[in-house]
């Protein structure tokens, strides 16, 4: 079994359907951790020992927001440049967080097709989140195919929002269960449906009890 850390990014919850409910649904869950950083650090005072330990006691880690402006919103990088320091997750000595898995989970406003060399947005969304990728490459983490609901705005609208939510713990309990074959998943360009060993369409919590 895995322990997942979420760092769940979002600076407006108040108007947030999909990622407050994304958030909701993880803490329903054993052995992970949601860890809202705007609500920990309001004036952007990021502590790195306090968030150092947090990685450390954790086997996945998880990035949770919605895709601003082609990047995260600005406390995630805030964290980044304050926690991943050399020594600690690259550089010399600097293998504290080698072999933990790194998710990207993240809503995009435009649609699939948007994001596309023939789309409004010119690149592939994994491309654009190509900067998350190396960082989990210069800190040895395996990077996993981005989990991403495109057309977000709409999500709850037309039906796709608990399908998505269910996709979501479904892959939370994949990930906390070592269900997922990492390597295997390498190849993939997004996370889907398909990728995960358990169903969506009950993904009930099937961690074996004590």
């Amino acid at each position: 079994m895995s322990k997942v850390l979420i760092l769940f990014a979002h600076p407006d919850q108040s108007q947030s359907c999909v990622n407050t409910s994304m958030a909701s649904a993880a803490r329903e869950l054993d052995d992970v951790t949601v860890a809202d950083l705007y609500a920990e650090y309001p004036r952007y005072k990021i502590e790195p020992e306090k968030e150092q330990q947090r990685l450390l006691e954790h086997d996945v880690v998880v990035l949770q927001f919605p895709f601003y402006w082609y990047s995260t919103p600005s406390i995630l990088k805030e964290w980044m440049d304050g926690v991943l320091e050399y020594g600690f997750a690259y550089g010399h000595e600097g293998d504290k967080l080698a072999n933990k898995p790194l998710l990207v989970a993240t809503t995009a406003g435009g649609s699939e097709d948007a994001y596309s060399t023939q789309g409004s947005n010119q690149f592939p969304i994994r491309t654009l989140l190509s900067p998350l990728e190396q960082t989990a490459n210069l800190c040895q983490m395996p990077y996993l195919p981005p989990f991403v609901l495109f057309g977000s705005l709409a999500a709850s609208q037309d039906q796709r929002l608990t399908t998505h939510i269910n996709h979501y713990r479904a892959l939370l309990i994949s990930l906390r269960d070592d269900q997922l074959d990492v390597k295997a998943l390498s190849s993939h360009e997004l996370m889907s449906e398909s990728l995960l060993s358990v169903s969506a369409e009950n993904p009930a919590d099937r961690r074996p009890r004590d």
